[in-house]
């Protein structure tokens, strides 16, 4: 049985981690960015299916060339940081669930209903996008999850050409520390939670 995390752990990934607005314009290594990704492909999904497709703009053309397709607000960010993150959802996701999930025909659950295809790849693209932000907090980095960009520029810039749409978007790097926002309130157990 696992032994809870100490409270340093804890404040590192949840009660003291913050978005970050402001970055170190320090290069993250291609080697650093492949451990992020083997760590967050651990993090569940339905019939283990890992729907996610995850384009790390680390060039100054390419986190230029996004920068062109997000908010005003938002643009300063995605050329700042080291790297920002486009979090993808294939749509062709369940033709590699022979390869994922290999016991069963998990492929027949979803093959006939592209309503069912794109609301789990949208389900599932989440979850993975918050492994990575998790995934990215253990490692020591910083992140700022983003939704201020026009989805279909973003898709014609990066996916064009395959049944990859965007999700949202997330600079990872070393946060300054500046630009932060005073900690914000969270709803109340008794708001958010009911135990039946």
């Amino acid at each position: 049985m696992a032994e809870p995390l100490t409270e340093s752990a804890l404040e590192q990934l949840f009660t003291e981690a913050r978005t970050h607005y402001d970055w170190h314009t320090d290069p993250l290594p291609e080697t650093v960015l492949r451990q992020l990704y083997e760590l967050l492909k651990f993090g569940p999904t339905s019939a283990n299916g890992s729907p996610a497709r995850f384009l790390f703009c680390a060039s100054e053309a390419a986190r230029d060339r996004l920068a062109q397709c997000v908010s005003a607000q938002n643009a300063h960010k995605v050329r700042q940081a080291p790297v920002t993150v486009i979090v993808g959802m294939d749509l062709d996701w369940h033709e590699r669930l022979p390869e994922l999930f290999p016991h069963a025909d998990a492929r027949s659950w979803f093959a006939d209903s592209a309503d069912l295809i794109r609301a789990t790849a949208f389900r599932n693209s989440s979850l993975q996008g918050a492994w990575l932000i998790m995934a990215a907090r253990a490692l020591g980095l910083d992140t700022g999850p983003m939704s201020g960009f026009d989805s279909a520029a973003v898709d014609a810039a990066f996916w064009a050409g395959t049944r990859v749409e965007t999700n949202f978007i997330c600079s990872i790097g070393h946060g300054t520390g500046e630009k932060l926002f005073p900690r914000l309130p969270r709803l109340p157990f008794e708001d958010a939670c009911r135990i039946l």
